[in-house]
């Protein structure tokens, strides 16, 4: 690597010490335990190191005052993205509305350890987060409690892929949002480039030149919230790395032929302006999984930042879809689930 790359770039966990501390709700509450606790939810965090030996970033978040969860959430957060910056606030509305969450920064992402945004080999991130939720499943107050998974674009692929790698019962369910589980004809890069890109990336991988759209404008429709996540100190905003870019083809061409294997419930939210990740391809999943509880919701005129940077009332109205999903799977029922919304 480079020695004017290593500078520039950095570790993701040098990055994080050296921001600026700074919380996306404002000045005010001025701590993090503050913000929980109007919000009506307890949270921490700490670092967890799986057998890999990379340290992972994780948060937790719970319903307020210590009551029992009704289930536990295990999300997974977006390429570039972290858990410590808005997505924190879909973990507290969950936890406050009943939900323990976990979540970890991947590797070289947010305050994890490993070059920044550069995601070489998916598999061993889904190990190391694997690593991680069980361990969390694994404690005693949780024995019994169904556990889903979430996540919000390349998480909601990396949350298939987790499902495709574990035993069917292992999760009672998934929320994909605007999940990127294969990359559109319409934006993948034309031929030859994937095969230029994939020889260059063996020689070049942590390269940052893959050229890209700005994605704030693509994914947040309020102009207001596009400055709170351009705030945040812990996003990458650098183009992608080539051994990442090469990797995310190699997993959604995977994830993008395997979604007939896929038999977990899930509820698919995504909507229809969407520019990062299409909606096609949800529609896709939907009418090729094979799962006998499966819901999608495709929302009109909705980006790609459903939960945040979409007007307040929107990002209520699928919150409230959220939920409703959740609450119904924490009391199974006999029979099978078969919903199509737009």
């Amino acid at each position: 690597m480079p020695d004017g790359e290593r500078h520039e770039e950095g570790d993701a966990a040098a990055a994080a010490a050296a921001a600026p501390d700074v919380n996306f709700w404002g000045e005010q509450p001025a701590t993090e335990a503050e913000y929980y606790a109007a919000h009506g939810a307890d949270g921490e965090s700490s670092y967890f190191t799986p057998p890999g030996g990379r340290r992972l970033f994780t948060r937790a978040w719970r319903p307020r005052g210590g009551g029992a969860p009704r289930a536990l959430v295990f999300m997974v957060h977006g390429y570039g993205n972290d858990i410590s910056w808005t997505f924190q606030s879909t973990a507290v509305f969950l936890a406050r509305s009943g939900f323990a969450c976990f979540a970890a920064d991947l590797p070289g992402h947010g305050r994890s350890h490993g070059l920044r945004a550069f995601v070489p080999d998916l598999d061993s991130a889904i190990a190391d987060l694997l690593a991680f939720f069980r361990s969390v499943r694994r404690r005693e107050e949780h024995a019994g409690l169904p556990c889903f998974l979430f996540g919000e674009s390349m998480g909601g692929a990396i949350c298939l892929l987790i499902h495709l790698r574990t035993p069917p019962e292992e999760w009672a369910g998934a929320v994909l949002v605007a999940p990127m589980c294969k990359i559109s004809d319409r934006i993948r890069p034309p031929w030859p480039l994937p095969q230029i890109l994939t020889f260059v990336a063996r020689f070049a991988p942590t390269l940052a030149i893959v050229p890209t759209a700005d994605l704030i404008e693509k994914s947040v429709k309020v102009p207001a919230k596009r400055l709170v996540a351009a705030r945040n100190p812990m996003r990458y905003s650098g183009r992608p790395r080539l051994g990442t870019v090469v990797e995310l083809l190699r997993a959604t061409d995977e994830l993008g032929a395997r979604l007939g294997e896929v038999t977990v419930p899930f509820l698919v939210v995504h909507g229809s302006a969407d520019e990062v990740t299409d909606p096609a391809i949800s529609r896709a999943l939907y009418d090729a999984a094979a799962s006998k509880d499966k819901t999608i919701k495709i929302y009109d005129g909705m980006m790609h930042s459903m939960l945040f940077g979409e007007p307040d009332e929107n990002i209520e109205r699928v919150r409230a879809d959220i939920l409703a999903w959740l609450n119904e799977r924490c009391t199974p029922r006999e029979g099978s689930f078969l919903t199509i919304q737009d």
